[in-house]
């Protein structure tokens, strides 16, 4: 008698998204409409590409082709109801020669509630005709199914990461903030310490940089990530690499400028405001600062 094939667990999965099932999502029955099953798999897929460090359409543009989805299944063993919050997993089961299929789970408060399997298909963007999985991007599947980081941290001067930093600055600031070239880039960038995050795609992702400390106060600036990627982690890498440096280098105070809707995010990480928000290049501003204190080494 052939075994039964035991269930999926929590743990098999490195990648979970959760999310709250809406009324709109819900029959008359109070249970999730069961259509309503692939859209979680779908947003759950976004998420594994954040998880990757991935900005898709980029990563996509640089590996010259696109994933389209060719076959997708579900298999219900219990209903989701209004309101329940539901962790959605996934991981990469298998990657063929253009094929990469997804084994996924919907858990409710660790109780499974539905398996499925996502078969996409590497093709050109264009014809939509089969092309071999790039090594590049088998690797970063490789990689994280293997618990390994997604991203590699850079720290250097602006001849060595210059580039890269600006690259991501453009991207943030000029054309999605809308700031004029001329003031996003300026003569202090020659003498800050910069750091980049790139990703397993060799693209940068993420940036800051520390200026020149002065009576033990250093300053750090043009914090950017980009967009796909914020709240995954990469801000408080960048900043936590320049807090070191400013602490190594004998500084006991960082400040900054923060742009006024980010400052939630500083303030998570042990920064407070300090005197009356102010307007820069037409962006609400407040200054933050925070003493630097490190355990020994």
């Amino acid at each position: 008698m052939a075994q039964k094939e035991s269930l999926p667990q929590r743990g098999d999965y490195r990648l979970g998204e959760w999310l709250q099932v809406r009324w709109s999502e819900v029959d008359v029955q109070q249970i999730v409409f069961n259509a309503h099953y692939l859209t979680y798999f779908d947003t759950a897929m976004a998420g594994y590409w954040r998880a990757l460090a991935l900005p898709y359409a980029d990563a996509m543009a640089q590996l010259q082709g696109d994933v389209f989805l060719r076959k997708t299944a579900v298999d219900f063993h219990a209903s989701a109801r209004m309101e329940d919050w539901l962790e959605v997993c996934l991981r990469c089961a298998r990657v063929g020669t253009s094929s990469i299929v997804f084994s996924g789970a919907i858990f409710c408060e660790r109780r499974l509630l539905v398996q499925g399997e996502l078969v996409y298909v590497f093709a050109d963007p264009k014809t939509q005709t089969s092309r071999p999985v790039p090594p590049a991007l088998r690797a970063v599947f490789e990689r994280f199914e293997a618990g390994q980081a997604m991203t590699e941290l850079r720290v250097g001067d602006w001849s060595a990461l210059g580039e890269a930093a600006t690259r991501v600055r453009r991207s943030v600031f000029v054309e999605e903030q809308g700031i004029a070239a001329e003031d996003e880039l300026d003569q202090a960038d020659a003498s800050a310490v910069h750091t980049v995050v790139f990703n397993h795609l060799a693209q940068p992702v993420a940036t800051a940089r520390l200026l020149p400390g002065k009576d033990g106060t250093a300053h750090i600036g043009r914090m950017a990530v980009l967009r796909p990627l914020r709240r995954t982690g990469l801000g408080e890498q960048a900043l936590a690499a320049l807090e070191r440096a400013a602490h190594d280098r004998g500084d006991n105070e960082i400040r900054l400028s923060a742009q006024r809707h980010a400052s939630g995010f500083y303030q998570r990480l042990g920064y407070s405001e300090v005197g009356a928000p102010y307007e820069e290049v037409g962006i609400p501003h407040v200054e933050m600062s925070k003493a630097l204190e490190f355990p020994p080494d």
